[in-house]
């Protein structure tokens, strides 16, 4: 435990570089990449999302393909596209920016439906089906998206299947006027360019396969379910959490036990990443989300059943 430990806090001391004063984001982004998820990023521009995800990848060496969503855009400009080879008289396929290890999906929400439902296999099972054949995605493989706010002109809502395939939804927020300041001195903060890769691939393999091995005994199994039976039952929700949103917070919960040196799994690694391992995956009743209503979303809710459910001791 002691050498992951190491391998964690040197992945995020230098994406931090980048990124400075958002410890608690670079945590996620980590918890994310350990537990083999993926990541959406919920927050204004100028923020540092893209920042984000280019130090994470540089940071372990890993290729990066950043992707400008746009409402034009057709699902063959993210997978890629079969053409037609005379010398070889056959189709070949043509990767599209998708075939990374890292793929910052910028402005998800700015595209169709349709273009971004053609992620879902990609981020379900690291492969892209076209024309009767499969192509399996490089490993490790992680769909960093941004969504701009919902009120925002020209986007789209996620749908719900779509939200459902991110491990965390996250915030970013300002930074602090300290760090803003010391930015603005250009004394801290090199672009993400400026990284040299502190993890190689291989390494973050098999951190990925030590989560598999983090222990989760009965009394977290119960408490997790507690929760996720809670949203189920409550009045504040239409729609609850799915089996596989409680699988997520289950993986995410072991990347952040290992990432703080532990191998088995806690209580509070539940309730910790609650909010950003479920908060994306319930509706609220539209009386309660509607403007007027109490102010009353995802994250409020989860807030209010994490209030309720005892925390088991």
């Amino acid at each position: 435990m002691a050498a992951s430990l190491a391998l964690v806090r040197r992945l995020e001391d230098n994406i931090s570089r980048a990124l400075v004063g958002k410890r608690e984001a670079v945590r996620l982004a980590v918890v994310g990449l350990l537990a083999r998820g993926h990541l959406l990023i919920e927050d204004v521009p100028g923020v540092g999302k893209t920042t984000l995800a280019a130090a994470l990848a540089r940071s372990i060496g890993a290729g990066f393909q950043r992707i400008q969503f746009t409402s034009d855009m057709l699902p063959s400009d993210v997978l890629g596209v079969s053409v037609w080879d005379p010398k070889r008289s056959e189709f070949v396929f043509k990767p599209g920016p998708l075939f990374a290890n890292i793929v910052l999906a910028d402005e998800i929400n700015r595209t169709t439906p349709k273009t971004q439902s053609s992620l879902l296999e990609a981020m379900n099972e690291a492969q892209v089906s076209l024309d009767h054949s499969t192509y399996p995605l490089p490993r490790p493989f992680m769909v960093l998206a941004t969504q701009n706010p919902r009120e925002y002109e020209g986007t789209y809502a996620l749908p719900e299947s779509q939200l459902d395939r991110f491990l965390l939804r996250i915030r970013i927020g300002y930074p602090e006027p300290r760090d803003e300041k010391e930015v603005l001195r250009g004394t801290v903060a090199p672009t993400p360019g400026g990284l040299q890769p502190v993890l190689t691939v291989e390494e973050v393999l098999e951190l990925q396969e030590a989560v598999e091995h983090v222990r989760a005994d009965e009394a977290v199994l119960e408490y997790l379910l507690a929760l996720v039976t809670a949203t189920r039952r409550s009045p504040m929700l239409t729609l609850g959490v799915s089996p596989r949103g409680s699988l997520a917070l289950l993986r995410a919960a072991r990347a952040r036990a290992l990432a703080e040196a532990r191998d088995y799994v806690v209580p509070d690694d539940i309730k910790d990443l609650a909010i950003a391992a479920l908060a994306h995956r319930v509706i609220v009743r539209t009386r309660l989300g509607a403007p007027g209503g109490g102010g009353v979303d995802g994250e409020s809710a989860l807030r209010a059943i994490l209030e309720e459910v005892p925390v088991p001791r």
